[in-house]
């Protein structure tokens, strides 16, 4: 996210005489501000270390001081945003914005001026939010995307293009090979057309009988060449058909396994930018645009541009008169067309994000059905559904209007160049001056003419769907990981010793949620972590995983950076049994050898009985490969969660990693799988998140989380006797305990 904007040059001067560097001061923000006494302005605020400047049209409005104000808050009121401080004891509104485009920004600069304030440290926070508005034109970005569609670079997009059909470039412009015979032979039908009708039909010279026979034959050997021309053009056709068939077919396949595979090294973090569905369109309908534009229009649109330029050349060559006839209406068409393309522009680009809309609320609507349906909200989601429907419609509507209303103007005007010609041209004929032929041949180069502007109406639209698609596709595949290996990265065996040194870690490195971690955890010892909801618990094992990237500090398994290990090496020896249970469709024994691909079917068995799981999975329909439905919800979740246990068991892994393990499971089942995990655990570094402090009995030592940072650590004993967090979660926990024992037996007796 940019905190530090440009200024104009008369901007720039009041800051230059404005802060005084001799005493200290630097430049570290500058951010827009919107809004001044109601009326929409184009203003700055210029952070230094010291003071915050408020500077409009070259003035400076107002100067206040960071260093000694203090409760800096943003606030969201009608129609804006507000930045305030408390100064000299009273709150003061320092600026007001545009809330969506520029609350962000000022949310860090709260941050910085607190830091400011408190620690005094002067390093310029970075924030890596992505931008939802252009810089340039400061329209939205397309949905999801870093992509302006009214500013994107045309150029590269084609270039980036080009360089990716290298070894298929010969298959792909085959097409336009044929194209090119195909414009020749389009010119060239119209000069033997006039000539057979010249020398055969109405001949200048009247036939004589005795000419009849060699007439008919010469007649016959124009039309076989005729019939010959358009076999050939159209066995050409079918090899074109057919070749790039296979090219587009072959470049389709390799678009969508280089999304595919980028998108799988991809951090966490950045997948998570992107919703499902919209990941989804990109590697489904959005190559497919790029392929239909490729396969269907491309050549169609060289075939018009060529063909346009040359027959007006032609028919000025053939008479210069009837070709302004010609000409005369093409201007007020071009006109009318560009006049309103702007327009008719916006037009689908906002039927194009309603669409889009509708495309998202409906992958929600499915993927929380359950949710639906558990608070009976079917109607409300179908007249959700039902509005966003109109709303495209509408939009269908509003363009399809257009296009009926604006078109008949535009086929009167060409139409009206038609009545000249034949009013002219035929008067030619009349007066002898041209022959029938020639007519005729006019005739087939003004359709030539007209013909394009038909289609040539609707290529900016689709080079703009084009566009707009290989943008997308490209802004996936040319994303940087957040998270790579080094350039010779260690693939080591791992023993199981983990050190965590002052890590810090934030999903925006102004706001910390791990901050300076210290954990030393010995191989085979299980240690418990423990902290309310949201203290960072389950971002301490994502960080050990490197599903993130530590901000400050470091974390070492068997004494070397996890930086320094391939990632391949690292996850493969790590063990998962998450919180929330995935399973994939598919048997319940590719489920449980997900892990390990090649696990013969004893191991399979021999895990699920370790998770306690093959009693019940020998009772299914088909037994290990009975189907389990989308997400495994055709299982119980207990059921699922010994699945995702057997997963874990068959890997074998070194570091074993739970979280919430059996938090699905009943009271004489999560006994069973606790045995099971014990078993599992031992000689493995085991890393277990619980609220049920029951599970974690046999943890070496529990680590309080509190707020992000280290609050308790040590044995169950050690905690017990402190009597803080974990006391007090313990007291808790079996206070509860009591009140529902009490209850039972009330219920009992």
């Amino acid at each position: 996210m940019k905190l530090l904007y440009e200024l104009s040059a008369k901007d720039e001067t009041v800051v230059e005489n404005a802060v005084k560097p001799d005493k200290g001061e630097k430049l570290m923000y500058c951010l827009p501000f919107n809004m001044l006494d109601g009326n929409f302005v184009k203003g700055y605020m210029v952070f230094t270390n010291k003071k915050m400047y408020k500077i409009l049209e070259g003035k400076l409005l107002a100067v206040y001081d960071i260093i000694g104000s203090s409760d800096f808050k943003t606030e969201v009121m009608y129609g804006s945003g507000g930045f305030y401080a408390k100064i000299n004891g009273n709150t003061t509104l320092i600026c007001q914005f545009i809330v969506g485009r520029n609350l962000p920004r000022y949310a860090v600069m709260v941050k910085a001026c607190e830091i400011l304030n408190e620690t005094g440290d002067e390093t310029p926070l970075v924030n890596s939010s992505p931008e939802r508005f252009c810089p340039k034109c400061g329209r939205p970005y397309l949905h999801g995307s870093q992509i302006c569609p009214f500013c994107m670079k045309k150029f590269d997009v084609y270039m980036k293009l080009w360089a990716m059909t290298k070894g298929l470039r010969l298959a792909m412009f085959f097409p336009f090979i044929v194209a090119s015979i195909g414009i020749l032979v389009q010119f060239g039908l119209p000069v033997i057309q006039r000539h057979i009708t010249d020398t055969y039909l109405v001949p200048k010279i009247p036939i004589q009988t005795d000419q009849i026979s060699g007439v008919v034959w010469g007649f016959a050997s124009w039309v076989a060449l005729l019939v010959t021309i358009d076999l050939f053009q159209r066995a050409l056709g079918v090899a074109s058909a057919r070749l790039l068939a296979l090219a587009s077919g072959k470049f389709l396949i390799m678009l969508r396994t280089l999304l595919y595979e980028k998108i799988q090294t991809l951090s966490l973090s950045s997948i998570q930018r992107h919703s499902t569905g919209e990941l989804m369109t990109r590697v489904s309908n959005d190559t497919g645009v790029m392929q239909n534009f490729i396969i269907q229009q491309l050549p169609s649109i060289f075939t018009q541009v060529i063909s346009l330029p040359i027959a007006i050349v032609i028919l000025f060559v053939m008479n210069w008169i009837t070709a302004l006839f010609v000409l005369v209406p093409i201007p007020f068409a071009i006109f009318i067309i560009t006049r309103f393309w702007g327009y008719i522009h916006s037009k689908n680009m906002r039927m194009w994000r309603t669409g889009t809309r509708m495309q998202y609320l409906l992958q929600d609507i499915l993927r929380g059905i359950r949710v639906v349906k558990s608070f009976g909200q079917e109607d409300k989601e179908i007249d959700k559904f039902n509005n966003i429907s109109l709303e495209v419609a509408r939009q269908q509507l509003i363009i399809s209007r257009i296009w009926s209303t604006i078109w008949p103007f535009i086929t009167t005007l060409i139409n009206s160049g038609v009545y000249f010609i034949i009013w002219y041209a035929g008067s030619l004929v009349i007066g002898g001056k041209i022959t029938l032929g020639m007519y005729n041949q006019f005739f087939s180069y003004t359709n030539i003419v007209y013909g394009p502007l038909v289609a040539l109406a609707n290529i900016p639209n689709n080079i703009s769907n084009f566009l707009t698609s290989s943008s997308k596709v490209f802004e996936i595949l040319e994303e940087t990981p957040e998270i790579l290996d080094i350039d010779l990265p260690l693939d080591i065996k791992i023993e199981g010793d983990i050190s965590v040194k002052k890590a810090t870690f934030g999903y925006q490195s102004y706001n910390p949620v791990l901050e300076n971690i210290n954990l030393e955890i010995k191989a085979g010892e299980m240690i418990g972590l423990v902290g309310h909801s949201g203290s960072g618990k389950t971002t301490l094992i994502n960080l050990l995983m490197r599903l993130y990237e530590v901000n400050e500090g470091e974390i070492l398994i068997d004494n070397v950076n996890i930086k320094d290990i391939s990632q391949e090496a690292l996850r493969s020896q790590i063990g998962v049994v998450l919180q929330e249970t995935f399973l994939f469709t598919g048997t319940v024994k590719e489920n449980i050898r997900y892990s390990k691909p090649y696990a013969t079917d004893e191991e399979v068995i021999e895990a699920a009985r370790i998770a306690n799981a093959h009693d019940f999975i020998v009772n299914l329909p088909e037994g290990y490969n009975t189907l389990v439905g989308e997400r495994g919800y055709s299982m119980s979740g207990g059921e699922r969660q010994r699945v995702a246990i057997a997963r874990a068991v068959i890997h074998n892994p070194r570091i074993l990693i739970l979280d919430e393990a059996t938090a699905s499971l009943d009271t004489e089942t999560e006994k069973l799988i606790q045995d099971a995990l014990n078993k599992l655990s031992q000689n493995r570094t085991t890393i277990a998140i619980a609220h049920r402090l029951s599970t974690l009995r046999n943890a070496n030592k529990l680590l309080v989380l509190d707020k992000g940072k280290v609050a308790e650590f040590g044995t169950h004993e050690e905690l017990l006797h402190l009597k803080g967090i974990y006391y007090k979660l313990v007291m808790a926990q079996r206070e509860m305990a009591h009140q529902i024992v009490g209850e039972e037996d009330e219920e009992t007796a």
